[in-house]
């Protein structure tokens, strides 16, 4: 079992993308006269984090600290990553300011409850050099702190082989759990890390293979195991669930516990969140696994990129006893 409670004792240490989901909200009544495209008169907007803002959304909504570590624009979209994590009770000292690489954004409209058009503002080159080892040096300073590192990679420059690599060495040093949600197809560049989280498409492209049946997923699991050489991976895969393999263990299979499901969007946040604290609270890997599956299960029944709640957390698993 994991001791849910005991999440709120702990410090997390999150490295990744961050972004701003902007959602634009209005009608249509008309197709504009210089395009065939509709009109959207915009009545209301909002703006989240998101990327590896929204694993740090989940961390909080369970209680526990959180160091941000990360890159932002000078813009009006660095300034809302500033405020919305200082309004989560967040610590930003980590989060540099790169002047020419503005802070990604993605904008949704979206009218009559249909998204009708997604705009991305964003810059994927890596990161120099100066900032790599300025934020090595944030790490290096906080990280025995810290009792896990989750690494959230969207593949906008900020995680590069040599950030992960150090980030890796400091965590083996200090003895703190690291955890990985891939985006980049070579899984090699994660080596060193405690978990990766994949879902099931990222791991058929990582192994070369399309994923059809079970076994093409033992198979797939296997390859990554042994390229990255890791002693744990946990593949989500949708409706299908989760599937956990651990060197020198039989794999390990768990269902989906969504009773409905509206929206996916977010859900693998939610599951390398979960298994962080459930793993560094000192939960084995199914028990950590099997609570990550029943949040996930929680937030795929919300509409757009959600986070469970203690109580709902609480709730479900007991239903599931």
């Amino acid at each position: 079992m994991v001791d849910i409670n005991s999440f709120k004792a702990l410090k997390a240490m999150v490295i990744g993308d961050l972004m701003i989901d902007e959602y634009l909200w209005g009608s249509v009544d008309r197709i504009s006269p210089e395009a065939p495209v509709p009109v959207v008169a915009v009545e209301k907007e909002n703006h989240t984090l998101g990327g590896a803002g929204n694993v740090i959304n989940n961390l909080v909504a369970m209680g526990a600290g959180v160091f941000a570590i990360g890159t932002a624009g000078t813009g009006k979209a660095g300034q809302m990553i500033f405020e919305q994590l200082k309004a989560l009770g967040v610590e930003t000292a980590g989060i540099v300011n790169e002047p020419d690489r503005p802070t990604t954004r993605k904008t949704r409209v979206i009218a009559s409850n249909q998204q009708v058009l997604r705009i991305d503002k964003e810059v994927k080159r890596r990161i120099s050099d100066q900032t790599l080892e300025r934020l090595v040096k944030i790490i290096r300073g906080r990280i025995p702190d810290m009792d896990l590192v989750i690494i959230s990679d969207y593949d906008k420059g900020l995680v590069t082989r040599e950030l992960v690599g150090a980030v890796t060495d400091l965590a083996r040093q200090h003895g703190v759990l690291t955890l990985a949600d891939p985006k980049s197809l070579d899984f090699t560049k994660y080596t060193g890390v405690s978990v990766l989280t994949p879902n099931q498409k990222e791991a058929g492209l990582a192994a070369g293979m399309d994923i059809l049946t079970p076994e093409d997923l033992a198979a797939a699991g296997g390859k990554i195991m042994t390229r990255a050489g890791l002693e744990r991976l946990l593949i989500t895969c949708g409706k299908d669930g989760m599937v956990l393999f651990e060197k020198g263990q039989s794999t390990i299979t768990i269902a989906s516990k969504a009773r409905q499901v509206f929206d996916v969007s977010g859900a693998g946040d939610t599951v390398i969140s979960l298994l962080g604290l459930g793993l560094a609270s000192g939960a084995g890997f199914e028990a950590a696994a099997r609570a990550a599956n029943t949040a996930a299960g929680i937030v795929v029944g919300k509409v757009g990129t959600a986070t469970a709640s203690i109580d709902e957390l609480k709730q479900a698993l007991e239903r599931n006893v």
